[in-house]
C-alpha cells in the first residue's frame, strides 16, 4: 500500500473521530452566544413639580427601599394642606348645623301645624261670636227704635193733655192736682223718650262694635288660614333642610378628598426608592425645577437578575422548562453560574420588533428565527452581585 493511501486513510479516520467527538460532545445540550443578563429597570420620576432642594444619592450607589432620593421644596404643598384642612373644618361645621336643623325644623313645623289649626278654629269661633253679636245688636236697635216711636207718641199726647189742662186750670174747671198729675206724666214721657233714644244710640254703638268684631274676625281667619297654609308646607321644608344637609355631607367628602390629595402631594415632595437597587442615569441636581412625570434617575435591583438567551428555533425541539443550565459570562471567563430554564417566550424576537417582517409581499427569504428563553439563576449563585444587566453570556442548556 502506497504512502498516499495510508495518509488518506489516516485523515479519514481523524475526520471520523472528530465528527464522532463533536456529535458526542454536542449531543444532549444546546448553547448560544446570543444571550445577555437582564434585570428589572425601575425608572424614578417626580409625581409633583417644584424646586429640588437636595439629592442625597449619587450614581452607582446602592440604596435600600425607602431611601430618600430627591427632596422637593414642600412649602407650597404645606400651604395647600392647611387651606384644605380649613375648608374641611368649615364644611364639617356647616354639616353639623344642617344636621341640627333637621329635627328642629321637623318639630317646629309639626307644632306649627297644630298651632295654625287651633288658630283657624279660634278665628272661626270669634267670627261666629261677632256675627251673633251683630244680629243681637241689630235686634236691640230695632226694638229701641220702636220703643222711641211709642214713647215719643206718648210724650206728645201727654204734653197736649198738660197744655189742655193748663187752660182749664185757669178757668177753674179742673183742680190743681189734676194739672200737676198731667204735667208729671208729660215729664215722665219725655224722660222715657230720652231713655229710649239712649238705648237706640247704645244699640247703634253695639252694631258698630259687632261689625268691627266681624272685620277683625275675618282678618284673624285670613291670618290663621295663611299660617295654616304655611304650616302645611312642613314636609317640603323638612325635605329642603335634609337636602341641604346632604349637600353639606357631599361638601365634607369633597373637602376630605382635597385634604387627602394635599397630604399626598406633600408626601410626594420627598421621592423615595420603591425597591432596593443601584442608582443609575441620575439626571437631577439641587436647584433644578422639575415637572410632574419628569424622569430623575433609574434603580436597578441586582438581586433579581436573569438571563435572556435567544436560541435558534431549531434548538428548541428538546428544550423544556426546568432543565439545567450552565452559564459562562464573558466578563468572568473562569467563573461559571448555574441556573435553569424558567420559561420560553410566546413569540420570536422579530415579532416584538418595531417593524415586524411581512412575508406576504412575495419577497420571502427563509431566515432561522430566534426565540427568547428566560433562564434564572440558582439560589446563591450571584450573592456578590457580579452580574450586571447587558453583560454578554453563553448559556448551555442540558436537554438530556
Amino acid at each position: 500500500m502506497s504512502g498516499r493511501i495510508r495518509i488518506l486513510i489516516g485523515v479519514a479516520v481523524l475526520v471520523a473521530l472528530g465528527v464522532g467527538a463533536w456529535f458526542y460532545l454536542t449531543r444532549g445540550h444546546e448553547s448560544t452566544d446570543d444571550a445577555q443578563v437582564d434585570a428589572h429597570v425601575t425608572p424614578v420620576a417626580a409625581r409633583v413639580g417644584g424646586t429640588v432642594l437636595r439629592v442625597p444619592v449619587a450614581d452607582n450607589q446602592t440604596v435600600e427601599a425607602g431611601t430618600v432620593l430627591v427632596e422637593i421644596d414642600a412649602r407650597d404643598f404645606e400651604i395647600a394642606l392647611e387651606r384644605a384642612k380649613a375648608e374641611l373644618a368649615n364644611a364639617e361645621a356647616e354639616l353639623a348645623a344642617a344636621n341640627a336643623n333637621v329635627p328642629i325644623t321637623a318639630t317646629s313645623t309639626s307644632s306649627g301645624i297644630s298651632t295654625a289649626q287651633s288658630g283657624v278654629e279660634q278665628a272661626q269661633v270669634a267670627s261666629d261670636a261677632a256675627q251673633h253679636n251683630l244680629e243681637a245688636a241689630e235686634a236691640r236697635l230695632a226694638s229701641a227704635r220702636a220703643k222711641v216711636g211709642g214713647e215719643e207718641a206718648t210724650a206728645v199726647r201727654d204734653d197736649r193733655d198738660a197744655e189742655r189742662l193748663k187752660g182749664l186750670l185757669a178757668k177753674d174747671e179742673v183742680s190743681q192736682q189734676q194739672y200737676d198729675a198731667a204735667v208729671a206724666r208729660a215729664q215722665s214721657s219725655r224722660a222715657n223718650v230720652a231713655v229710649a233714644q239712649s238705648q237706640v244710640r247704645e244699640a247703634e254703638t253695639a252694631i258698630k262694635a259687632a261689625q268691627a268684631g266681624i272685620a277683625q274676625a275675618k282678618v284673624g281667619q285670613s291670618v290663621a288660614g295663611a299660617e295654616l297654609r304655611t304650616a302645611q308646607t312642613a314636609p317640603q321644608q323638612v325635605a329642603a333642610i335634609k337636602a341641604r344637609a346632604q349637600s353639606s355631607q357631599a361638601r365634607v367628602k369633597q373637602a376630605q378628598a382635597a385634604v387627602g390629595r394635599a397630604e399626598l402631594d406633600l408626601e410626594r415632595a420627598t421621592v423615595k426608592a420603591a425597591v432596593k437597587g443601584v442608582v443609575s442615569r441620575k439626571s437631577v441636581e439641587p436647584g433644578q425645577v422639575i415637572q410632574p412625570g419628569q424622569p430623575l434617575m433609574t434603580l436597578i435591583p441586582l438581586e433579581q437578575v436573569w438571563i435572556t438567551a435567544n436560541f435558534k428555533e431549531t434548538q428548541l425541539e428538546d428544550m423544556r422548562v426546568g432543565q439545567r443550565v450552565k452559564i459562562d459570562v464573558d466578563a468572568y471567563g473562569n467563573h461559571e453560574f448555574n441556573g435553569k430554564v424558567d420559561s420560553i417566550a410566546a413569540a420570536t424576537g422579530s415579532r416584538f420588533s418595531l417593524l415586524p417582517p411581512e412575508n406576504a409581499t412575495g419577497n420571502f427569504v427563509k431566515v432561522v428565527q430566534r426565540v427568547p428563553v428566560k433562564i434564572v439563576l440558582d439560589a446563591g449563585q450571584d450573592s456578590a452581585h457580579l452580574l450586571r444587566p447587558g453583560m454578554s453570556v453563553t448559556p448551555t442548556v442540558y436537554t438530556r
